[in-house]
């Protein structure tokens, strides 16, 4: 179950869009506000939750959740954990009795081998978010003219020096000009108007600008062309500005809500006002300057941040620097449909801080529906492999 149940909380009507690899999110009364810089689970605080056979997992969840475990588990094992919770040889004993596990005895695998952690407060929020399909073609064709672009080799991180280091100490993305200034790079509205044009980076071509806007929030999807044939697009990065949610922008200006004449707070209230208003809609768009690039993906899945594919209802994307990359979650919401438990194997640009969580629903139609409207709160668990906890008291 690697996608499809890391959102808790509270019945919000209204959404906001998120982005990289971006998702779909419901808008609570006010965002919440950004963690401070380089926080961790670590430094945020963590403490013991009840005992992992009494949270009561349902075994069909469970061995969706073993499933994704197995496939996160070469990473796990591998690469370090920036929340400051693990390190990769505290998951090779789970790992390896994984690999032998019988799938109907999924609920004692969890029982064995992990004990519950609750970062900070433990009140977790949930959103949701899908594999759009939208009508897209390899080849431009009449009806088909929003570019798909992949990943611009100009697209580079400035050396150090070129620029100011980001909050978190990271260098900023852009490009280098022909004098060999480090300068940023050309935003959503330059690229909308032509600026990748002629320079061969299309992959495919979209029919719908609208539809296209909302794939590159969601990160991945497939375009589907006339005669039936699907292509798969994933993520492959983005041109260095922050992402900016229209759903906010929307609320803020009374165009979404439960008012007269408001539209629906949901991506489809959004996307409705979008097409009735195309002057308004196209400059609420160009409003988020951050523009995701593609590659084409040919494996059985969308593939999550961890590199290894997200599956609907069992993967969540998740902020790494508080939940490691690969790790069970349990999500105990006011919506059933999305407690349970979850792995951690995906990112978002708007997924940021504790116990803040993105589901994954998977494609078609209903995982639209549901990712669409996906906004819950409720109590929300990390499972660690047993000891780790009594490891960190002792240091």
């Amino acid at each position: 179950m690697a996608l499809a149940r890391l959102r808790s909380l509270a019945a919000l009507s209204l959404l906001i869009v998120l982005g990289s690899c971006g998702r779909i999110i419901p808008a609570p009364a006010g965002p919440p506000p950004a963690p401070p810089p380089l926080a961790t689970a670590l430094l945020t605080g963590v403490s013991g939750g009840p005992a992992v056979g009494r949270l009561g997992i349902d075994g069909k969840d469970a061995e969706g959740a073993l499933a994704s475990f197995k496939e996160s588990c070469p990473r796990l094992v591998t690469r370090p954990d920036v929340s400051g919770l693990t390190r990769p040889e505290d998951w090779k004993p789970a790992c390896d009795a994984a690999a032998k596990w019988p799938a109907a005895q999924a609920v004692r695998f969890f029982e064995t081998w992990f004990e519950s952690v609750q970062v900070g407060d433990g009140q977790g929020f949930v959103t949701g978010y899908y594999e759009p399909e939208i009508a897209g073609v390899r080849t431009r064709q009449p009806g088909f003219d929003v570019p798909v672009y992949a990943l611009p080799p100009d697209l580079v991180r400035a050396k150090p020096g070129d620029a100011e280091p980001l909050p978190g100490g990271q260098m900023p993305l852009g490009r280098y000009d022909q004098t060999g200034k480090f300068v940023p790079y050309p935003d959503r509205a330059a690229i909308d108007d032509g600026a990748l044009m002629g320079r061969g980076l299309e992959i495919g071509w979209a029919a719908d600008p609208i539809e296209f806007f909302f794939l590159q929030i969601q990160g991945s999807g497939r375009l589907r062309a006339p005669d039936g044939t699907v292509m798969r697009i994933g993520y492959a990065g983005q041109n260095g500005y922050p992402f900016s949610g229209i759903g906010t922008l929307m609320r803020q200006r009374g165009l979404i809500g439960n008012g007269p004449g408001q539209y629906p707070g949901s991506m489809q209230g959004m996307m409705r006002y979008l097409r009735e208003h195309p002057e308004e809609g196209r400059a609420l768009m160009r409003q988020n300057q951050s523009y995701v690039f593609f590659r084409e993906l040919t494996g059985d899945g969308p593939v999550g941040a961890l590199g290894v594919p997200v599956r609907a209802s069992a993967s969540a994307a998740v902020d790494p620097a508080f939940v490691p990359l690969g790790a069970p979650v349990w999500l105990a919401l006011d919506r059933t449909d999305a407690s349970g438990l979850w792995i951690a194997q995906d990112t978002g640009g708007a997924i940021k801080g504790a116990n803040r969580f993105d589901s994954f629903w998977g494609a078609g139609a209903e995982a639209r529906r549901i990712a669409g409207g996906m906004s819950a709160h409720g109590q929300a668990l990390l499972l660690l492999p047993k000891g780790t906890l009594n490891r960190l008291r002792a240091h």
